[in-house]
C-alpha cells in the first residue's frame, strides 16, 4: 500500500513539474532572448522589425510587467517580418550601452538594424501591438522608398 502511494505521488509530482516546464518554455518560445553576441545579427535581418524589451531582473517595474511581453510574443507570432525580443541588461551591458539604455524597462523598435522608434505608451498588450504594427509598417515603407531612390 505504501509503495503504491509513493508511485502515485511520484507521478503526480512529475506531471506538475512537466506541466510547469512546458508552460514556461512554450510561453517564451515567441519571445527571442537576445545577447551581446546575437543582438546585431538579429536586429540587422533584412526587412524585419524587432521590438525589443530591455530589462533587468531586479527592476520592480520590469517585474510588474508580469507575462505582458510573453503575451505580446504569442499574439505577434503570426505576423510576418516582426520579431519580439528581450535583452537582460545585467548580462548584456555592451548591447544596452550601445543602444543607449538608461532606464528599465525600455522598449525599442529596430528595422534593418536601425532604431526607428521608442515606445513610451501604456503597458498593455493591445497598445504595444498597435504601436509595433504601425511603426513597423512605417519603417518598411520608408525602407522601400529609400531602396527605390525616392527618399
Amino acid at each position: 500500500m505504501r509503495h503504491r502511494l509513493h508511485i502515485l505521488l511520484f507521478f503526480f509530482l512529475s506531471s506538475v513539474l512537466l506541466s510547469s516546464w512546458v508552460h514556461n518554455n512554450v510561453a517564451k518560445a515567441e519571445v527571442i532572448t537576445l545577447a551581446t553576441d546575437t543582438f546585431d545579427d538579429k536586429v540587422k535581418e533584412k526587412d524585419t522589425a524587432w521590438f525589443v524589451k530591455f530589462c533587468v531582473p531586479w527592476c520592480k517595474h520590469c517585474k510588474n510587467l508580469g507575462t505582458l511581453w510573453e503575451d505580446l510574443g504569442t499574439i505577434m507570432e503570426g505576423e510576418d517580418e516582426i520579431e519580439i525580443g528581450e535583452v537582460d541588461c545585467t548580462t548584456n551591458k555592451p548591447v544596452c550601452a550601445k543602444v543607449d539604455i538608461h532606464s528599465y524597462p525600455t522598449f525599442k523598435l529596430f528595422y534593418n538594424g536601425e532604431e526607428v522608434a521608442k515606445y513610451q505608451g501604456p503597458k498593455d498588450v493591445e497598445s504595444l501591438k498597435a504601436f509595433v504594427l504601425e511603426e513597423a509598417e512605417k519603417a518598411a515603407t520608408r525602407a522601400q522608398l529609400e531602396n527605390d531612390g525616392e527618399l
